[in-house]
C-alpha cells in the first residue's frame, strides 16, 4: 500500500503563498492560537464523572494541557508520533531520505498519520483505563470530545508553524509554564478556595513570595529557608540558561560576487534548540501518566481461578511501569526516570540514599535521551550539514579562503554541527535534570523550556522585525 495516496485525503493548514509573512500577520495568528489554547483549556469535558489524572497536574504543563478539559491529550500524540518515527528512521528500520523536499514531505505525511493514530489511541486509553472516567453511558461521547480536542491541538500547532512565530508545541508549553510560574510565586488562594490575604495570619498562602513573608512574620525558619531556596534556584536556573543561550560558534563567510564583504553564520551551542528536552520530558511524562492509568485500571481486579481477568489482567502486565501514591511514582521505571527535590529534602533533613540513586538514574535518562533526540532531530529537520551547505551556497555565500563548492561547505560545517549537536544534547539534558533535582517554582525542565522557548520567540520576532524594516536589505539578500 502506498501511503502517499492517503496524504491527499488528510486535511492540512494551507501554507502561505508568500515566502515571507509580515510581522503583523505572524503576530496576529500567534495571538489567535494562544487565545484559543487558553479557551479550550478551560472547556471541561461533558460527561466526565471522575478525573484520576488530576493527581498528575504537575506533569500537565509539559504536555501542554489541562487534564479534564477538552484538550486533555495535549501535545502527547504529536510528540509520541515524532519520537517513534525518528527512532524508526534513525535506526534504519524505515528508510526516508529527509535531505530532499520530497523525502521531507513524505516524512511529514507519515507523521500526520501516526499523530492521528495516537490521538485515537490515547483517547481510548484515557477513558477505557478510567484515567478520565465517563458517566454511565457517556464513554463514546467522552472519547469523541478527546479526539476533537487532540485534532484541535494538532491543527493549531500546524497553523502556528506555517503562519505564526515558532511552533505550536513550544507556544503551548510556554503558555502553560508561564501561567504556572506566576501562580507558583503569587498564588493567594489555597486548595480550599480561601483567600490567604484576607486572613494572612492563619491561612497559609501557596505562593512562595507570600510564604516568605508569612514565615518571617510567624517565625518559621524551615519554611522560610525552603521558600527562599525555591526562589533562588528559579533565578539561578534562569541566569544559567540565558548565559548558555548566548554561547555559539560563528563560521566566517564571504560573498563570492562582492569582494571584501563578509558575514558570520552563527551556530548556537544548543544547536537543536529545545526540541530534545521537550521530547525527553514528554516521553518520561507519558510513561508516568500511562503507568498511573494502568495502575488505576488494575485496581478493580476480578479474580477467576486465582488470577485477574479482563482489562485488569492486561494492565497487570505493565506493573513494571511503576506504582503511584498521590500522583508521585514510588516504584518501577516511572520512579527511576523521575526526580525528587533533593535540595528541599536536605533542608528538611529527609534525604535517603534511595533518592541519591534515583537522582543518578534521572540524570542518565535525561542526558542519553536528549542526546539521542538531538541527533535524530538535526538529521530529520533539515539542520544537517548537507542541507545547511545547500542553503548557504544558494545565498551566494562561501567559506572565506575556499572555493565555492557545496561539498567543501558540507565537510567544514560537519566539523561544527555534529559536535555541537552532541555536546548541546548532553548539556541541555544535564542542565534540565539537575534543575529538576534542585526544585523550583515549577519543575526545572519546565523553567528550562519556557526560557529557551521565549528566547527563541524573541529571536524570531527580532529577525522578522528587522526584515520588515529593511526591504532593501531583504532584496539584496534575495539576489
Amino acid at each position: 500500500m502506498d501511503f502517499r495516496s492517503l496524504f491527499q485525503f488528510i486535511p492540512e493548514v494551507k501554507a502561505p503563498e508568500e515566502k515571507k509573512l509580515s510581522f503583523n500577520v505572524k503576530l496576529k495568528w500567534t495571538l489567535i492560537v494562544l487565545a484559543a489554547f487558553f479557551i479550550l483549556a478551560n472547556v471541561p469535558l461533558f460527561g466526565l464523572s471522575n478525573n484520576a489524572l488530576e493527581r498528575f497536574k504537575y506533569l500537565a504543563i509539559i504536555l501542554g494541557t489541562d487534564f479534564g478539559s477538552i484538550i486533555s491529550l495535549g501535545i502527547g500524540p504529536i510528540v509520541m508520533a515524532s519520537v517513534i518515527l525518528q527512532l524508526l528512521t534513525g535506526s534504519g528500520i524505515v528508510n526516508i531520505d529527509t535531505t530532499n523536499p520530497e523525502g521531507r514531505k513524505f516524512f511529514q505525511g507519515i507523521q500526520r498519520i501516526l499523530t492521528f493514530f495516537f490521538i485515537i489511541f490515547e483517547a481510548l486509553i484515557y477513558v477505557l483505563m478510567q484515567g478520565l472516567q465517563a458517566a454511565p453511558g457517556l464513554a463514546p461521547l467522552l472519547i469523541f470530545q478527546l479526539i476533537l480536542g487532540g485534532l484541535a491541538i494538532f491543527y493549531m500547532d500546524d497553523l502556528t508553524t506555517k503562519w505564526g512565530f515558532g511552533s505550536g508545541i513550544s507556544l503551548f508549553i510556554g503558555a502553560g509554564v508561564s501561567w504556572q510560574l506566576i501562580t507558583g510565586a503569587f498564588q493567594f488562594v489555597d486548595s480550599t478556595g480561601k483567600n490567604c490575604l484576607l486572613d494572612f495570619g492563619n491561612t497559609a498562602c501557596p505562593g512562595k513570595v507570600f510564604v516568605v513573608i508569612q514565615s518571617i512574620v510567624n517565625q518559621y525558619p524551615t519554611e522560610l529557608i525552603s521558600a527562599l531556596a525555591t526562589l533562588a534556584v528559579t533565578v539561578l536556573i534562569f541566569l544559567v540558561v540565558v548565559w548558555a543561550q548566548s554561547l555559539k560558534v560563528e563560521v566566517p563567510l564571504s560573498y563570492g560576487r562582492l569582494r571584501g564583504y563578509s558575514v558570520k553564520w552563527p551556530l548556537a551551542f544548543f544547536y537543536s534548540s529545545n526540541i530534545p528536552v521537550i521530547l525527553t520530558a514528554a516521553l518520561i511524562v507519558s510513561i508516568q501518566v500511562f503507568g498511573g492509568i494502568l495502575q488505576n485500571a488494575a485496581a478493580p481486579c476480578t479474580v477467576v481461578g486465582g488470577a485477574c481477568v479482563g482489562l485488569a489482567k492486561f494492565a497487570s502486565y505493565f506493573g513494571w511501569l511503576g506504582q503511584f501514591s498521590n500522583g508521585q511514582p514510588i516504584s518501577g521505571l516511572s520512579f527511576w526516570m523521575g526526580s525528587t527535590n533533593i535540595l528541599d529534602l536536605i533542608i528538611r533533613g529527609g534525604l535517603l540514599p534511595v533518592y541519591l540513586l534515583q537522582s543518578l538514574t534521572h540524570i542518565l535518562f535525561y542526558v542519553s535521551l536528549s542526546t539521542l533526540f538531538a541527533i535524530f532531530w538535526v538529521k530529520t529537520s533539515g539542520m544537517d550539514a548537507k542541507t545547511q551547505a545547500h542553503k548557504i551556497s544558494s545565498s551566494g555565500l562561501q567559506i572565506a579562503g575556499f572555493r565555492q563548492d557545496e561539498r567543501v561547505l558540507e565537510s567544514i560545517l560537519d566539523r561544527y554541527i555534529l559536535p555541537l549537536t552532541v555536546m548541546g544534547g548532553i548539556a541541555i539534558g544535564l542542565l534540565a535534570s539537575i534543575a529538576n533535582l534542585m526544585g523550583a517554582l515549577v519543575s526545572g525542565t519546565a523553567i528550562l523550556l519556557v526560557i529557551m522557548i521565549f528566547f527563541q520567540f524573541y529571536q524570531n520576532i527580532v529577525q522578522q522585525h528587522q526584515s520588515d524594516m529593511n526591504p532593501a536589505f531583504r532584496k539584496f539578500m534575495a539576489t
